[in-house]
C-alpha cells in the first residue's frame, strides 16, 4: 500500500485525533524541524521554543555534537539487553558518577522509570539497612508533586485529572504539604518512613518555588531521622535552574537523585538514578531492571549531553538569563492588570494569570503568543511556564521578552 502523502497542519492533526489516544490536548502547531531555540511547523513558520519539551531539550533542539553521538553509535551497536555486557556502558558509568559525585548509578530510560527505581531502592534500603518491618516501609512525597502518570506515580499525587478513575492506589505512600517543615517533622516521626521525595521547585504545578530554607532544613531532618532525601531533578536538573542540579543551590547532596529529560538533549530516553554504595548496592540481580536501561545507545548520547552542559557552561547561562527574564516579567506586572506574579528560578519561570484555574484565558494568550512566534503552554489553567533552551542568548532573550510583553498588553486592550 502506498502512503498517501500529508503535509498541512490540519491534516496531520486530523490523523492524531482519528488514530490516536486523546490523552493530550496539545496547542495547535504541528513542528517538523528544531535547532537550537528555534522550531520550525510544516508550513514553515519560525517559533521561539519557551517549553523545551518539559526541559528535555536544554541543550538545544538537534544539537550537533549529541545528534553526532547518536549517529555514530548507530553504526555500530543500538541494544544488547543487559544479559551481556557492552562496549559503552561502563564507560558512561564511570562518566555520569565522576559528572554528579556519586558511587552508583542504576540507568534506566524515562523520568517516570526513575522514580519508580527510586522508590524500589528506597523501600530496599529500608528492609536492608534500616530494618524497616517487612512491608511495612512509607515513603513521603508532597502536595502538588508531578513524577509521571504509572500507578505508583499518581498514587503519590493530589491531582484529580491523575488519579481519578485509576485505584486502588500504592500503599504505604505519606503525602503531606510542599514547603511546610512543620508537617515534615510529624511525619518523620513514624519509625517506619523510609524516604523522602521531592522537586526541588514543582514544575508540573506551576514552578512553585519553596522557602529558601525549605529543601536544606528538610536534608537535615531526614538526616537526623536516618530516613533517605530522594530528589527528584528529572526537571528541574541539567543546568536548568543555574546549577548543575537545584540542590546545589542549597548546599547538599541528595541521598538519591533522580535524572531524565536533558540527561539526553531530547534525543533518546534516558534516565538515570544516582546513589552511593550504602544505597544502591541493596539492589541484587534480577531484583531490577529494564531491557533498554543502559542501551549503548542511550549511554553514548547522555555523555554527549553531558558534555555540551559542561562545555557550553549551560547552567552559568541559565542563572544570568534567568535574573534579566524576571526582571523583564516583573516589569511586565507593573504595567499589566492581568499578570500578577513571576516566579521561577535559573531559566524555569512562570508567570500567574489573574483569573481562576478554570479560565481560559491563558490558554487564549498562549495561543495569541503562537501567532507572534513564540510557543509556551498553560499549567494549573492560569500559569504559564516558560522554560527555553539553555542555550539562548541574550539577544534572542530580549526578542521573547518583547514578544511576550506585547502580546500581552495587546491581549489585556
Amino acid at each position: 500500500m502506498i502512503e498517501e502523502k500529508v503535509s498541512n497542519s490540519q491534516e496531520l492533526m486530523a490523523l492524531e485525533g482519528r488514530y490516536g489516544a486523546h490523552n493530550y490536548h496539545p496547542l495547535p502547531v504541528v513542528l517538523s524541524r528544531g535547532e537550537g531555540v528555534q522550531v520550525w511547523d510544516v508550513e514553515g513558520k519560525k517559533y521561539y521554543d519557551f517549553l523545551s519539551a518539559y526541559s528535555a531539550v536544554n541543550q538545544g533542539h538537534c544539537h550537533p555534537k549529541i545528534v553526532q553521538a547518536l549517529k555514530d553509535q548507530a553504526d555500530s551497536l543500538t541494544l544488547t539487553s543487559r544479559a551481556f555486557y557492552n562496549d559503552v556502558l561502563g564507560r558512561y558509568e564511570k562518566f555520569i558518577t565522576e559528572y554528579f559525585g556519586y558511587d552508583k548509578v542504576l540507568p534506566m530510560n524515562t523520568g517516570v522509570e526513575g522514580g519508580e527505581t527510586a522508590v524500589k531502592l528506597c523501600r530496599k534500603w529500608a528492609y536492608e539497612v534500616k530494618k524497616v518491618p517487612a512491608n511495612q516501609a512509607k515513603i513521603i512525597f508532597v502536595g502538588g508533586n508531578f513524577w509521571g502518570r504509572t500507578l505508583a506515580a499518581i498514587s503519590s499525587s493530589t491531582d484529580p485529572s491523575s488519579t481519578t478513575g485509576f485505584g486502588p492506589y500504592m500503599p504505604g505512600y505519606v503525602i503531606i504539604p510542599y514547603n511546610d517543615l512543620d508537617a515534615l517533622a510529624k511525619a518523620l516521626e513514624d519509625p517506619n518512613v523510609a524516604g523522602f521525595m521531592v522537586e526541588p521547585i514543582q514544575g508540573e504545578a506551576g514552578v512553585v518555588v519553596p522557602d529558601d530554607n525549605y529543601l536544606a532544613d528538610a536534608y537535615q531532618m531526614c538526616r537526623d531521622r536516618n530516613v533517605l532525601f530522594i530528589a527528584d531533578e528529572v526537571q528541574t536538573g541539567i543546568a536548568r535552574t543555574g546549577k548543575l542540579i537545584c540542590c546545589d543551590h542549597h548546599g547538599f547532596k541528595p541521598d538519591i537523585l533522580v535524572l531524565g529529560k536533558a540527561l539526553s538533549g531530547g534525543v533518546f530516553p534516558v534516565s538515570a538514578v544516582l546513589a552511593n554504595d550504602e544505597v544502591m548496592m541493596v539492589i541484587k540481580p534480577g531484583e531490577h531492571g529494564s531491557t533498554f536501561g543502559g542501551n549503548p545507545l542511550g549511554c553514548a548520547v547522555a555523555m554527549a549531553a553531558l558534555e555540551v552542559v559542561r562545555d557550553e557552561q549551560l547552567a552559568e547561562n541559565a542563572g544570568r538569563l534567568g535574573v534579566l527574564f524576571r526582571a523583564r516579567m516583573q516589569a511586565l506586572i507593573d504595567q499589566s492588570d492581568l499578570v500578577s506574579l513571576v516566579r521561577g528560578k535559573g531559566l524555569l519561570n512562570a508567570i500567574v494569570i489573574n483569573d481562576s484555574e478554570d479560565s481560559d484565558t491563558a490558554w487564549r494568550i498562549c495561543m495569541a503568543l503562537r501567532d507572534n512566534g513564540l510557543l509556551a503552554k498553560p499549567t494549573h489553567g492560569n500559569i504559564i511556564r516558560f522554560a527555553p533552551p539553555l542555550v539562548m542568548t541574550e539577544t534572542q532573550l530580549g526578542e521573547c521578552c518583547d514578544i511576550i510583553e506585547r502580546t500581552i498588553l495587546e491581549f489585556e486592550a
